[in-house]
């Protein structure tokens, strides 16, 4: 199986998102200690801004090749300003690419990237989830999920940590139940794995 890691929170150690994404590479390494791991730091190394040439070029570009050779992609992402962070936004701009992740057919736009599995391990500093207060101000979860459904991907999951920044017992307790829900995933196949009730 190979796994595409890219973590992309500008908070370095101090991390829960980065601890969260480690934390599912750990697990998938549990289930399946042969797994191959290309991990990414956009934060280290990040991408520039999408520019026209770079546009007109991205079917051949790395990025978008990285994702197609990925069984798993595991993203660990931040929340700022409502949204995922820019570094994270412009690996999403490398990786839909018309001809290569999407088409358009008839009926509007088709996904080309099937059967892969998308795990995103998120964390928010306030609580946005379905019914809370500050739900309509949440752009991060919303446009991972629109991003990866566009081209095609139907196994897609969000492990949230979320109210981190409502003191240090929320910030633990939050992460502690994140971490929970990554002792859950398990083997599906010898090539997959889902998580589980």
């Amino acid at each position: 199986m190979n796994v595409l890691h890219i973590d992309s929170s500008i908070m370095g150690a101090g991390s829960a998102s980065r601890a969260i994404s480690a934390a599912v590479i750990e697990r998938l390494r549990e289930t399946d200690p042969g797994i191959g791991v290309v991990y990414r730091d956009l934060v280290a190394e990040p991408l520039a801004h999408l520019t026209l040439d770079t546009f007109m070029t991205l079917d051949t570009g790395a990025d978008v090749q990285q994702l197609l050779d990925a069984d798993v992609v595991v993203i660990g992402a931040g929340f700022y300003n409502f949204s995922i962070p820019s570094q994270l936004k412009a690996w999403i701009d490398r990786i839909a690419v018309r001809g290569k992740t999407f088409a358009y057919g008839e009926t509007g736009p088709v996904g080309l990237v099937a059967g892969k599995r998308v795990i995103v391990a998120l964390a928010r500093g306030n609580v946005y989830h379905d019914g809370a207060p500050y739900a309509a101000f949440e752009h991060a979860e919303t446009l991972l999920r629109s991003a990866f459904t566009f081209i095609g991907v139907t196994d897609l999951h969000f492990i949230i940590a979320e109210g981190l920044g409502r003191g240090e017992d929320a910030r633990r307790a939050a992460i502690d139940a994140a971490l929970a829900e990554v002792r859950q995933l398990s083997p599906v196949d010898d090539t997959r794995a889902e998580l589980t009730a």
